[in-house]
């Protein structure tokens, strides 16, 4: 009889499905104070096995990457992400990887630095002070609009209509919705029409701007023109459905999770005080009343700070899963084919173990020996191994450069009584949103767009 880790006693048909709970989150990291490193139980069908260290999560992203694929989840988001970067396996897996690698280099990336800083400047001349706004709602608006000029090189006038339906997408995207049989979405269930309207209005704005480049070109150097001028080792390239596929990877991956940080960040910032000072106090130090540039990265420690803080604790991407796809030993328990793995960033960087007290928002504890000295898989906001995130550069960049300048104008505050609760969706999503009180910095009434400085020395974009 195969030996299992110790785990919570399963109900009797449906086992234990800690998605349907009220606090996912809450579960997650009480069974592992209570079960230690590696626990299991059984969701309905499917056998689950939640890694709580290091030294086991990287044996499955790293070590024995071979041994499993994406989790159901990934899997059954396919009908709305195609089969790009983020879902995609094996051999398809490594040959869009490597059509796709050129448009995250170095150079390519500091080339967007000032489309950042001029969209977050345009923002910003709409904020008022003293009003009060859903600081996600703003975040997701700029980044989007920020990654449909990356993508694309547009200005484009639907990004209302764009936004709608990605958010539409994630909203009924948990977690325990993806894990139904596919058939599912094909029934009259509350919100799966709304959602399939909001993929076919997406797949139509797509595919528009895949056929006009096709047939009037563009001298454009954006990511759909990399893209498509992508050759593989055979010559050939990707064609309108694997572009489509890849772009709508990138909206999802390349707005949302830096949207999600920047928001975080803004919701923790107001809660501190004396954090937020800290960061003030290095924007004026370092840019001087002006917008930031790529050059200025190196010198932006504490907003770089604010933003791994924030992602640890609270990560975009909650938890990272993969499926056996063959027997393999892990932890001293024999992990059967079929048998998901689970491994949380959420419960990871929260663990006392590894991060003196851990849910206290300190983003000084980055320029300590004991950060430096954290075991690899301790934190992992953008996971791990070859299916890390092909965009992690591109969006750190992007998270500092967005804050930094929207602190030379505002500072932000908490409004009492809002109370803002996290959601393990897709993503981790804020389910009210998060309203912040905005106060404009004396003396920062209208700052000047950035200057196209994106000659800078390699370490400027750090992992």
């Amino acid at each position: 009889m195969l030996q299992r880790p110790p785990g919570p006693k399963p109900r009797f048909l449906i086992g234990n499905i800690p998605l349907a709970s009220r606090d996912p989150l809450a579960v997650f990291r009480r069974w592992a104070q209570d079960y230690g490193d590696i626990f299991y139980y059984r969701a309905g069908w499917i056998h689950v096995y939640f890694l709580n260290h290091p030294d086991l999560i990287e044996s499955v992203l790293v070590r024995n990457y071979q041994s499993s694929m994406k989790d159901r989840v990934v899997q059954n988001s396919r009908w709305f992400l195609g089969n790009g970067l983020l879902t995609s396996e094996g051999e398809h897996w490594k040959r869009q990887r490597r059509l796709s690698q050129p448009s995250f280099h170095r150079e390519k990336i500091a080339s967007y630095a000032t489309v950042m800083t001029n969209y977050a400047d345009q923002m910003l001349s709409h904020w008022q002070d003293g009003s009060v706004i859903d600081i996600h709602q703003e975040m997701m608006k700029l980044t989007l609009r920020i990654v449909l000029r990356a993508l694309f090189n547009v200005e484009s006038e639907e990004t209302e209509e764009i936004s709608e339906a990605l958010n539409v997408m994630l909203r009924h995207s948990t977690g325990l919705r993806l894990l139904l049989p596919p058939f599912v979405r094909q029934l009259p269930l509350p919100g799966m029409f709304e959602v399939r309207r909001a993929v076919d209005g997406l797949n139509t704005h797509v595919y528009k701007i895949i056929h006009l480049r096709r047939e009037h070109g563009s001298e454009a150097e954006d990511l759909l023109s990399t893209l498509m001028e992508a050759r593989d080792e055979d010559g050939s390239q990707m064609n309108d459905l694997q572009l489509r596929d890849e772009v709508m990877t990138f909206l999802l991956a390349g707005h949302e999770t830096t949207a999600l940080a920047l928001s975080w960040a803004w919701y923790l910032l107001g809660q501190n005080s004396r954090a937020q000072q800290e960061l003030h106090e290095e924007v004026d130090r370092v840019l001087a009343g002006r917008a930031p540039n790529l050059s200025d990265l190196p010198s932006l420690t504490c907003a770089e700070s604010v933003i791994k803080e924030s992602m640890r604790l609270y990560p975009p991407a909650w938890a990272v899963a993969r499926q056996a796809i063959r027997d393999f030993e892990l932890g001293g328990y024999q992990i059967p084919v079929g048998a998901n793995l689970v491994m949380s960033q959420w419960v990871m960087h929260r663990d006392a173990r590894f991060f003196s007290d851990p849910e206290q928002f300190d983003p000084s504890r980055w320029r300590t020996e004991a950060c430096l000295k954290l075991p690899k898989f301790a934190y992992f906001p953008f996971g791990g191994g070859p299916r890390q995130c092909v965009g992690a550069s591109f969006a750190m960049m992007e998270a500092i450069l967005l804050l930094a300048t929207i602190a030379g104008r505002f500072q932000v505050h908490a409004v009492a009584g809002d109370p803002v609760e996290p959601v393990p969706s897709f993503t981790l999503r804020p389910k009210h949103g998060i309203r912040v009180a905005l106060k404009e910095r004396p003396g920062r009434t209208g700052s000047p767009l950035a200057q196209g400085d994106t000659t800078v020395a390699t370490s400027a974009l750090r992992q």
